[in-house]
């Protein structure tokens, strides 16, 4: 297909898919279905030293503290995507928290205070792709910077207090029922992931993504809106890890100015965990929402089990090693083939 050829397809939306996306379901997810085996069975494993693993009220705990960190790995696969990387997404999440409980103190509502909350996100998001795509910079330089700023904030604006949530409803953003029968946690993940997932597999500008992740100087060639493209992804990023505190500290009732710190290390494993190359151009939504799945069962096993909390790090920082190299390996024979 030549450059002209290759240009008008992505256009009209009849650009050729990456090769994951020409196999069947089964060839083209078989890094999703592999993970999801590795799930149960790690759950399995669990369940026959601590039965209770097994019941229905451990999944439900499991699906509630793992949905922010789902939503949140959302948002940092779009950026990885795109061959970026986002740092700040814990720290924004803190903020966020911080600054909702604030505004209700202040006698906002929890519509008002969430979207206040959401302004932090939108904020972060804007400058982290401005700063990458406009300014040029690096974006692990940037989003670092970002990380140290809203990190500090989240300490400045109530002085290292915690803060309790003024709304007595607001409880319900997380736990309540938009849909009978289906907690709004459940909901939320579920609707993100389709939404995610549609957007990158079936629409053009989701096909962008995947392309700058590939070759931003390729993508520029081939008429694709490459600084658009990233600058869009930041803000997704970012606008994700807000909601995601929205929904912990509706969970909770209470903001912590440290509730993210280490939430971001968590969605990037979840992101390589769920088969995106953190070099780009690879990555798809139900693996990160599977990666950070798997990351939930694994601490609530380690929890549960008994093994000191201070071990869940360096389980997670196996489980990463181990995907990585299976990824690393399957390339390699796939080229070999």
């Amino acid at each position: 297909m030549t450059e002209a050829s290759t240009q008008q397809a992505l256009q009209n939306g009849s650009a050729p898919l990456p090769i994951r996306q020409r196999e069947g379901v089964i060839g083209a997810y078989r890094t999703e279905i592999a993970i999801a085996i590795a799930i149960v069975l790690l759950a399995l494993a669990v369940g026959s030293q601590v039965p209770q693993a097994l019941s229905w009220g451990n999944f439900a705990n499991i699906t509630q503290a793992g949905a922010p960190l789902m939503i949140m790995s959302l948002g940092v696969l779009l950026v990885v995507i795109t061959g970026g990387i986002d740092l700040s997404v814990g720290s924004v999440f803190s903020l966020t928290g911080m600054v909702t409980a604030q505004a209700m103190a202040y006698g906002f509502g929890g519509v008002g205070a969430s979207l206040i909350g959401l302004g932090v996100g939108l904020v972060f998001g804007s400058i982290n792709g401005f700063l990458v795509t406009i300014a040029g910079l690096a974006p692990f330089v940037v989003t670092l910077i970002t990380f140290a700023v809203a990190g500090s904030l989240a300490f400045i604006v109530t002085n290292g207090r915690s803060m309790p949530i003024g709304d007595p409803d607001f409880w319900l953003l997380n736990s309540g029922s938009l849909v009978p029968g289906m907690p709004n946690y459940i909901l939320f993940c579920l609707v993100l992931l389709v939404t995610i997932e549609i957007f990158l597999k079936k629409m053009v500008a989701g096909r962008w993504f995947y392309a700058v992740g590939s070759s931003s100087a390729a993508a520029f060639l081939l008429g694709i809106p490459v600084k658009r493209t990233k600058f869009l992804a930041y803000v997704a990023s970012s606008l994700l890890a807000s909601f995601s505190g929205l929904l912990t500290i509706s969970y909770i009732l209470n903001a912590e100015s440290t509730a993210g710190s280490s939430l971001m290390l968590q969605a990037i494993a979840a992101v390589v965990i769920g088969g995106a190359s953190l070099l780009g151009g690879t990555g798809t939504a139900v693996g990160a929402a599977l990666g950070a799945l798997m990351i939930t069962v694994i601490q609530n096993g380690v929890n549960l089990i008994g093994i000191n909390s201070f071990w869940q790090g360096s389980v997670t920082g196996a489980a990463i090693l181990i995907a990585v190299l299976i990824d690393r390996f399957s390339k390699s024979r796939r080229r070999a083939g």
